[in-house]
């Protein structure tokens, strides 16, 4: 092991830090997991598969300024952990619902729309905290790290809720308030030096972010491909279609196929963390979303559950540099007085890409099947990839992080 690996591992706080999110996204990927399969045989509906994740993005993209703006006034661990307690109550919520069979369309609609306004403020402030847990020179290491952290929780997770959504939802829901009150306390647990920040609250304020990424092409080129990408490539809401009606496997099928990406991302994480990229970052970067969307493509012709695991992997593995080359320029970049309204606008842009992509791929589901939809996402991701070096030729040319 080297000695800046020994070294990070030694910094506490960061530790600290980095269990809580490893319980809290392992629960949120049990939730939502639980959620899509609950809505799919409430309703047997594409469409309303999509509409969760339109439920969801429309509150973070109407918060997500001003949550930047909170997030660097506020303690920011304090805000997560308020975030994680909201968490606590959706599951308990839908556990009790479960329990008098009163979980509904609308209810779980409602329920996404919570989860969105509470990610507005949770993933800018996770964001904005690990740089204040660990110094300079570890923090390319830290963000690997912590996407190896994420990327078991995201394995585990969906594996994990798969298997205890055979004894019914109520036990997953029961799981995730446990993990999410175990995310919450580590939260609470992790000291740093907090220093407090006034800003008046004006659009200048607000806009901050989004002017600071608009002026620097290379952040812009970063942030905006992942939009794009992941838009066109956002097959994760269709999973519980290819499951049952493709694939034929059922939720613990669902569990391991919403598992794969992660695995091939945990793979690629534990890569970086021990060789990270340090040159021709650019086109390395633009390279991995070309194979995040081949893959894609490989997996919406697949009929075969062996080889849909595969590409989905592949997949993980493409998207994870992806993630955290943009995580590291991005905070690399950015001064602490202006990191949570930066992480706010990233958080637009993941939040569009993800819960957007998710809503996109169910309307084309519904429109053309799933098939067509998976395969025309991933070949829109393709032709992103190449467009960008024409669009952004700096971050096509970038050497070094």
């Amino acid at each position: 092991m080297s000695s800046s690996f020994s070294e990070l591992l030694a910094q506490r706080q960061f530790m600290r830090f980095w269990l809580a999110r490893i319980c809290g996204i392992t629960a949120h990927q049990m939730l939502m997991l639980a959620i899509s399969w609950h809505m799919y045989e409430l309703t047997n509906s594409a469409w309303d598969l999509g509409l969760v994740g339109l439920f969801q993005f429309i509150p973070a993209l109407l918060m997500a300024l001003p949550a930047g703006h909170v997030i660097d006034r506020l303690h920011r661990g304090r805000i997560f952990a308020a975030c994680m307690a909201v968490l606590v109550l959706i599951s308990m919520v839908l556990s009790m619902a479960t329990l008098q069979e009163q979980v509904s369309r609308g209810l779980i609609f409602g329920v996404a729309f919570v989860l969105g306004l509470t990610r507005a403020f949770q993933m800018p402030a996770q964001q904005a905290i690990t740089p204040l847990l660990v110094p300079k020179s570890l923090f390319q290491r830290a963000v690997a790290l912590s996407s190896t952290g994420v990327q078991v929780a995201v394995i585990c997770g969906p594996a994990l809720g798969g298997f205890l959504y055979l004894g019914g939802a109520l036990t997953v829901y029961r799981v995730c308030a446990v993990l999410f009150t175990l995310s919450m306390l580590l939260t609470l647990w992790v000291r740093y030096e907090h220093v407090a920040r006034h800003h008046s609250l004006s659009w200048q304020s607000l806009f901050a972010g989004v002017a600071f990424v608009w002026q620097r092409k290379v952040l812009l080129g970063a942030i905006s491909l992942d939009l794009f990408a992941v838009l066109l490539g956002g097959a994760t809401a269709l999973l519980p279609i290819f499951a049952r009606d493709i694939l034929h496997v059922g939720p613990e099928g669902l569990g391991l196929l919403r598992a794969a990406p992660a695995a091939g991302a945990l793979c690629m994480s534990i890569v970086i963390t021990r060789w990270p990229i340090q040159r021709n970052v650019g086109y390395k970067l633009l390279a991995a979303v070309a194979v995040f969307g081949l893959a894609l493509v490989v997996f919406g012709l697949s009929d075969s559950f062996v080889l849909s695991m595969v590409a989905l992997a592949v997949s993980g593995a493409a998207d994870n540099i992806s993630v955290v080359t943009r995580l590291t320029l991005m905070q690399m970049e950015t001064p602490d007085e202006m990191r949570g309204r930066v992480a706010a606008v990233n958080g637009v842009f993941i939040g569009a890409s993800n819960e957007l992509g998710e809503f996109e791929s169910g309307l084309t589901a519904a429109l053309w099947g799933p098939v067509a939809s998976v395969v025309g996402g991933g070949l829109g991701t393709l032709a992103i990839a190449l467009g960008w070096i024409k669009l952004f030729p700096d971050l096509a040319r970038r050497d070094k992080l």
